[in-house]
């Protein structure tokens, strides 16, 4: 099952969020393959980075943000996105993210912003843009938190 991580899933993993975890934990445990190209890879490393997304007394702090990036990338396959598809999304930002979909041949984006792909002036039926609840009740995905 090969998925793509909007960064509101990292920002929510650290933060606490149960669907979000149980996210990362299903790449980690080799349940979920999670796909990125270098501008991903860059927006998850600026991200982690950024203290004041992570003002939040139940936030990880940097150095477990980062043993949790280094964790998740080692799951991770990179994908070389050599095509441009620019599927116009309402956030010119999200664009790269359609385009490593179509690139490394994706099932699920996933993310909690599910209007801001919804957008495109393009339409792929070869992946879905999903919440991560709607994830693991798809795949019948149980863990123990």
């Amino acid at each position: 099952m090969k998925i793509i991580l909007d960064t509101n899933i990292i920002v929510g993993a650290c933060l606490g969020s149960r669907y979000d975890n149980l996210v990362i934990r299903g790449c980690l445990t080799g349940n979920f393959t999670p796909l990125v190209s270098h501008a991903l890879l860059f927006e998850y490393e600026d991200l982690i980075g950024r203290q004041s997304v992570f003002d939040h007394p139940v936030a990880l702090i940097f150095t477990e943000r980062e043993v949790l990036f280094n964790a998740l990338y080692s799951v991770c396959r990179l994908i070389d996105v050599s095509y441009l598809w620019r599927p116009n999304l309402k956030d010119e930002g999200d664009n790269f993210i359609v385009e490593l979909a179509v690139a490394g041949n994706a099932d699920y984006i996933i993310t909690k912003n599910l209007k801001d792909f919804r957008q495109s002036e393009l339409i792929f039926d070869s992946f879905k843009v999903i919440t991560p609840k709607q994830l693991l009740e798809i795949h019948n995905v149980r863990y123990h938190t």
